[in-house]
């Protein structure tokens, strides 16, 4: 299945993408009326029961959402591909365990829903990333069981003010954290119909030019590894989500860097997932 969450007519919802509409899963399910609600009910067979049915609407009558919306969790990881730490040209070796931060819930859009730089600063930068969507409770997850505690996946932009990140002397969460600065979606593709652990290539344009292109075989630290290692200080929750890493590419990479400016569109292309396109608008520039 590939699950949306959206707003039609000033009414929250979600439901499973069939053909070029939607079916509203919410409505079928008022004792599920969020898709974290289904996630936490282990739900999921009962869904795809009700998403084989006719869609309700268009697709293209909603405003998507980020597909996972009341999770308790977003974390996200840093540096985890390979070619990434040699990008920062210090001589270091790999890293030894994951860096890790959280992002806030109102940091992120959905498809095609502007990204905004922030009257802060102009330096807004592109982070493609893999994002795993948890289904099942977990804490001190072994490694070979990892995967059977990832409901599917989804993609994210993990946008970054760049000049931010070092406000503090050694933590990132500022710079990550500007309203509606990232994206997620367009939808989760359930296991049911992905093969979550699989490598998957990764492309992200900017106004149809690839900056990044990278398969998630180069990880540091793959999905079981981050779900092992998390899980071993905290419990992960149905409706929390891990940011996987970005490739090589991002615009601070480039001499002079090459920052985000509205009017610009951003497609974060992920292989058997889809393709999260964004534009880019000021801090109060209408949507």
């Amino acid at each position: 299945m590939r699950l949306v969450s959206f707003t039609r007519a000033s009414r929250a919802g979600y439901g499973a993408i069939v053909g070029e509409g939607i079916v509203d899963l919410s409505r079928r399910h008022p004792d599920l009326p969020r898709l974290v609600d289904a996630l936490h009910a282990d739900a999921l067979g009962r869904l795809a029961a009700a998403a084989g049915t006719a869609p309700d609407f268009a697709l293209t009558d909603v405003t998507l959402l980020p597909p996972v919306v009341g999770g308790e969790k977003i974390l996200c990881v840093g540096v985890n591909y390979a070619n990434r730490n040699e990008e920062y040209r210090d001589g270091s070796e790999l890293p030894k365990y994951p860096s890790l931060f959280y992002r806030a819930p109102d940091s992120l859009v959905g498809h095609m829903t502007p990204i905004v730089r922030p009257r802060a600063s102009e330096q807004l930068d592109y982070e493609g990333e893999i994002v795993l969507v948890i289904g099942r409770k977990g804490r001190h997850v072994p490694r070979e069981r990892a995967l059977d505690h990832v409901a599917g996946l989804t993609i994210a932009n993990e946008g970054t003010i760049r000049d931010w990140l070092r406000h503090g002397k050694f933590n990132a969460t500022q710079g990550k954290n500007f309203d509606r600065s990232g994206s997620l979606g367009p939808w989760v593709v359930t296991r049911d119909a992905i093969d979550v652990g699989a490598p998957r290539r990764l492309i992200t344009r900017v106004n149809g030019e690839v900056r990044q292109d990278d398969t998630s075989a180069n990880l540091i630290f793959d999905f079981p590894y981050l779900i092992a290692y998390i899980t071993s200080f905290m419990t992960l929750k149905p409706g929390d989500l891990i940011l996987t890493g970005t490739p090589t590419g991002a615009g601070a990479r480039f001499d002079p860097p090459r920052w985000l400016k509205p009017g610009d569109v951003v497609e974060v292309e992920v292989e058997g997932i889809g393709t999260l396109r964004n534009g880019v608008i000021d801090e109060g520039a209408p949507a």
